[in-house]
C-alpha cells in the first residue's frame, strides 16, 4: 500500500537544489535582494526542513508504515521508544541514539498521558486518571518536535561549519565528503506515538483532541478503551471498559482526524485494557443476537430471574428467552464474569482491527511472552497481520515474574525444584542459581522472543526516564 505521506529518494531536494533555486529567486528582484546569500538560506532551509507539524506528522506516518511493512516480513525488525516528559528528555534520547547506533532507525518516542498527569499538569502532580488538561497532550508533542528540530540546527550547523573549513583549506575530498554527508542527513524528527487516554470525553471531544495532537506532529495516537471519567492506570484495580461501539466511535473519530488534516496514513493504537477491568459503565446496545452489543452482555455476569421475581429498578436482559438481572454494584457498574478477561481482550483487539485501528495494545499484569502470544493466535485467526505495542512496564516485577516462569517450566518438564521456594523467589540466596540465570536471560531476550512469538511490532519503557532523572539528580546533591 502507498500512501501521500511517503517519500522517495528522487523527491528529496538537494543542498546545491536549493542554493540555485534561491539563487534565480534573489537574482529575479533586480538587484533588491543582492545582499543575500542564496547558500545561507539553503542552510537555514535545510536545518528547518519541516514548516508545521502537518509535515512531520505526514513524515513520520510514513516512516511507521515503512517499519511495521519490514516488521511483518521480519519480525526480528521491532521498534523501541522511551517514555518522554519534557523536549530535552526527547532530545537528549535521540542525539544519544544517533551518537551510539548512527542512525535513528526503528526508534520512537512515546508520550505517555500517566507522565502528562505527574508532572505537566498545571492541577500539580496528578495520578494516571486523565484529570490533567487535555490541551496539554499537544502542547507537549509540540515541545518535542521543537528540540528535536533544535537538534538537526545544531548538528547540520557543525557540519556547515566544517564545510567551510574544507573549502578555505583547499580540501576538495572532505568537502565532498561533508556535502554528500548534508545531502543523506538522518533528521532528529522520529516518530512520536501519543496517548489521548480514553479521548477525554466522547467521540466528538476525542476528535478535537486527536485534531490538535495531529496539527502539532503525532503520526500515531493510543486510545484506550476505559470510561473517560473512571480511567485509570494500567495497573490499578477498578478498570472500567465501554461497549465496543461506544470505543469504536472514538476510533473512526480518531480516523476522521487524520483524514481531515490529510495525514492519510496516520497510525492508531487501540488499547484494551479488559484482561484487568472487571467491571463496565453502561449494558451495550443489541439488535440481535450474536450481534456485537449481545457479545459484549454475554459477558456480564447475571443470575436468571423470573418475570415476577424481578426488583424495582432492575434491569433485565433477555436471551435465548430466558431473562437475566446483572450484577449491578452500589456505583451503578455492572461487573463481568470472573475469568473472561482474555476472551474479551481478543474481541476487543478484532473488533478494533476490523473498524480502522492499524496497531493493538493489550495491558496486562505481568511479563509473560506465552500469555500474550495465547491472545496473539487467536486475533490472528480473525486479522492474520495483528501486531502489538506493548509496555515493558518497570511497575512488573521482572526478576520474580522470571523466576516464576522458569520454576513453572521447569516444573512442567519433571525438572526437580525441590531445592526453591516459588513464593520466596526474590530471596538473594537464589541469585546466583541456574534458575536465576535462566531467569535473566528470559528477561535479557524478552523484547525480541515477543517479537517473535508474541507480534510485538513495538516495545515501550516509560518510567526509567523519570527514574534516571531523579537518580542523577540524587547523586548531584551527594556531591
Amino acid at each position: 500500500m502507498t500512501f501521500q505521506g511517503s517519500i522517495t529518494p528522487a523527491q528529496r531536494v538537494t543542498y546545491q537544489d536549493h542554493i540555485t533555486q534561491v539563487d534565480a529567486l534573489i537574482k529575479s528582484q533586480g538587484g533588491a535582494w543582492d545582499g543575500i546569500s542564496a547558500e545561507s538560506v539553503a542552510r537555514m532551509r535545510l536545518q528547518n526542513r519541516f514548516q508545521t507539524g502537518l509535515d512531520i506528522a505526514r513524515y513520520t506516518a510514513a516512516i511507521m508504515r515503512k517499519d511495521m511493512a519490514a516488521y511483518d516480513a521480519d519480525s526480528g525488525l521491532y521498534t523501541q521508544s522511551l517514555g518522554c516528559w519534557h523536549g530535552f528528555i526527547g532530545q537528549q534520547k535521540i542525539i544519544s541514539i544517533k551518537k551510539h547506533f548512527g542512525n535513528t532507525d526503528r526508534r520512537y518516542l512515546y508520550l505517555s498521558g500517566w507522565m502528562v498527569a505527574a508532572l505537566r499538569s498545571e492541577f500539580g502532580p496528578l495520578p494516571d486518571q486523565s484529570m490533567h488538561e487535555k490541551t496539554s497532550v499537544p502542547a507537549l508533542i509540540n515541545e518535542l518536535y521543537t528540540f528535536l528540530r533544535q537538534a538537526d540546527a545544531r548538528e547540520l550547523g557543525g557540519m556547515f561549519r566544517d564545510l567551510d573549513a574544507a573549502r578555505a583549506a583547499g580540501d576538495k575530498a572532505k568537502e565532498a565528503t561533508l556535502l554528500d554527508a548534508v545531502n543523506n542527513y538522518q533528521t532528529h524528527v522520529v516518530p512520536i506515538i501519543a496517548d489521548i487516554d480514553a479521548g477525554f470525553g466522547n467521540a466528538e471531544a476525542t476528535y478535537l483532541l486527536a485534531k490538535k495532537m495531529i496539527e502539532a506532529g503525532a503520526c500515531a495516537l493510543q486510545i484506550e478503551n476505559q470510561v473517560s471519567d473512571e480511567k485509570q492506570c494500567g495497573h490499578q484495580d477498578g478498570k472500567v471498559t465501554v461497549p465496543h461501539e461506544v470505543f469504536l466511535a472514538k476510533v473512526r473519530a480518531c480516523r476522521y482526524a487524520f483524514l481531515e488534516l490529510g495525514v492519510e496514513d496516520g497510525i492508531i493504537v487501540t488499547r484494551t485494557d479488559s484482561l484487568g477491568a472487571g467491571l463496565t459503565q453502561q449494558i451495550a446496545v443489541s439488535h440481535a443476537p450474536g450481534d456485537l452489543g449481545d457479545q459484549y452482555n454475554a459477558f456480564l455476569d447475571c443470575e436468571e430471574v423470573a418475570a415476577d421475581a424481578a426488583h424495582n429498578g432492575d434491569v433485565i436482559i433477555n436471551r435465548d428467552g430466558k431473562l437475566l438481572r446483572p450484577k449491578r454494584l452500589a456505583s451503578n457498574l455492572y461487573q463481568f464474569r470472573s475469568g473472561t478477561g482474555e476472551d474479551r481482550c481478543v474481541l476487543d483487539c478484532i473488533t478494533s482491527l476490523q473498524n480502522g485501528a492499524d496497531l493493538l495494545w493489550i495491558e496486562t499484569e505481568k511479563p509473560h511472552v506465552e500469555q500474550i502470544a495465547g491472545m496473539v493466535d487467536r486475533i490472528r485467526e480473525a486479522v492474520p497481520n495483528a501486531k502489538l505495542v506493548y509496555n515493558n512496564s518497570p511497575s512488573f516485577n521482572w526478576t520474580l515474574n522470571f523466576r516464576q516462569q522458569v520454576y513453572d517450566a521447569w516444573k512442567t518438564a519433571g525438572k526437580d525444584v525441590s531445592a526453591y521456594d516459588r513464593a520466596g523467589l526474590m530471596s538473594v540466596d537464589y541469585d546466583g542459581t541456574d534458575l536465576a540465570a535462566e531467569a535473566d536471560e528470559r528477561i535479557r531476550t524478552f523484547q525480541a522472543d515477543g517479537a517473535t512469538r508474541a507480534g510485538i511490532f513495538h516495545h515501550l519503557i516509560t518510567l526509567p526516564t523519570y527514574h534516571t532523572a531523579a537518580l542523577s539528580t540524587d547523586n548531584l546533591a551527594k556531591v
